[in-house]
C-alpha cells in the first residue's frame, strides 16, 4: 500500500515537535512494515491509498494554509482513506505525554459514528500495556459525594455543534435541577480564552439558577473533591473522572467516546447505574499507539487491514 503523510498540515507557528514527529514516525513505520510511505512537505496532493494528517478540519472557509491542506486531503478522491492523529484520551494523567507519546488514531473521521477506530477486535493486552506505561489503574466506583461537577467545553468549538456554551450550561443546569437539589459546580475549559474572559458574565447568568456556582480552581483534581457526578457534552475531559470511579453523564452520546460508560438520562442522577468500564478501557486502548509502535510498524500493521474494508 502507498501511504502519504502530509507534513504541512501542522501550523507553521506550532511549537510542539510532537505533531511533526507523528507524521514522520508514521511513514517510518509504514516502510518498516514493507509498504510505501512518503513524507510529503508540499501542499499539492499525491495519489495514495491513505493520506495521513495530524488533527482534523472541522470548519470550512478558514484561510490558513495548513487548514486548507487538511480539508483538501479529507476531500481528495485520490486518497482512498484519510488517517488522522488526535489527542490522547488518557492525557489527564500526564499532560506532557512524555516519554511514550500515546495518541489516538482513526480512519476517515474523528467521531465514533464517523470514523473507524480499529476497535472491533479487542486485545486485552493493549490496556495492560498502556496502564503500565501511563501509570493508570481503574478505581472502584465512588458511592458518595456532595456536588455535581459540569466540565464545560470550548465556547463555539466544533464539538459543541453550533450550540453556545452559555445556552448549553443553562439547559444542562435546568435539566439537572428537575431531578436533584445538589450544588452544581461549573468548571470552564482551562484553555478556552473566550469563556475565561466572560467568566464573570457566565457566573452572573448561572446565578439565576438555584445553587449553581463557577469554579476558579486550577486543576480538575481540586474540582473533583467531594464530587457525586460529572457532566460533559462529548469531550475527553470526562475520561479521567470515569476511570477514577465518578458517575458520568453526557449530553452528546453520538459523538462521545464515553457513551457506553455514561448516562444520558438526568433522571438517574441520584440513582446512577454502574457500567463495564474495564471493557470500555480495553476498547479505547485499541486506537492508542505510542511513538515506538509507530516507528517499528506495529501500529500500521494493526491499522492496515482496516484500509481494505
Amino acid at each position: 500500500m502507498k501511504v502519504v503523510s502530509y507534513y504541512s498540515v501542522v501550523p507553521t507557528k506550532n511549537k510542539s515537535q510532537e505533531k511533526y514527529d507523528i507524521l514522520t514516525k508514521f511513514v517510518q513505520g509504514v516502510n518498516a512494515a514493507g509498504d510505501t510511505g512518503i513524507l510529503h512537505t508540499g501542499t499539492d496532493l499525491i495519489d495514495a491509498d491513505v493520506g495521513v494528517i495530524q488533527g482534523w478540519q472541522h470548519e470550512r472557509g478558514k484561510n490558513a494554509p495548513h487548514l486548507r491542506l487538511r480539508q483538501n486531503v479529507i476531500d481528495c478522491t485520490k486518497n482512498r482513506h484519510v488517517l488522522s492523529a488526535d489527542s490522547n484520551l488518557f492525557l489527564y494523567t500526564n499532560p506532557s505525554n512524555k516519554p511514550h507519546h500515546y495518541l489516538r488514531y482513526s480512519l476517515d473521521g474523528i467521531f465514533p459514528h464517523t470514523g473507524n477506530y480499529f476497535d472491533d477486535t479487542i486485545d486485552t493486552n493493549r490496556w495492560k500495556q498502556i496502564s503500565k506505561d501511563c501509570n493508570l489503574r481503574l478505581h472502584s466506583p465512588i458511592r458518595q459525594g456532595n456536588h455535581i461537577l459540569i466540565c464545560a467545553q470550548r465556547d463555539g468549538g466544533w464539538s459543541m455543534g453550533g450550540v453556545s456554551l452559555l445556552q448549553w450550561l443553562t439547559d444542562t443546569c435546568n435539566e439537572v435541577r428537575k431531578f436533584s437539589g445538589r450544588h452544581i459546580v461549573v468548571r470552564l475549559h482551562p484553555k478556552d480564552k473566550q469563556s475565561i474572559k466572560q467568566a464573570r458574565l457566565i457566573q452572573q447568568h448561572l446565578a439565576k439558577i438555584k445553587n449553581v456556582s463557577l469554579s476558579f480552581n486550577k486543576t480538575l483534581g481540586d474540582d473533583l473533591k467531594y464530587t457525586w457526578a460529572v457532566i460533559n457534552h462529548n469531550s475527553s475531559s470526562i475520561v479521567g473522572p470515569i476511570i477514577h470511579g465518578y458517575h458520568a453523564f453526557i449530553t452528546d452520546p453520538k459523538s462521545s467516546q464515553c457513551a457506553e460508560v455514561a448516562h444520558t438520562d438526568f433522571s438517574k442522577i441520584e440513582t446512577p447505574e454502574e457500567f463495564d468500564r474495564q471493557r470500555w478501557l480495553e476498547r479505547i486502548s485499541m486506537f492508542h499507539w505510542k511513538f515506538s509502535e509507530l516507528e517499528d510498524g506495529t501500529a500500521w500493521r494493526h491499522m492496515r487491514d482496516y484500509c481494505f474494508q
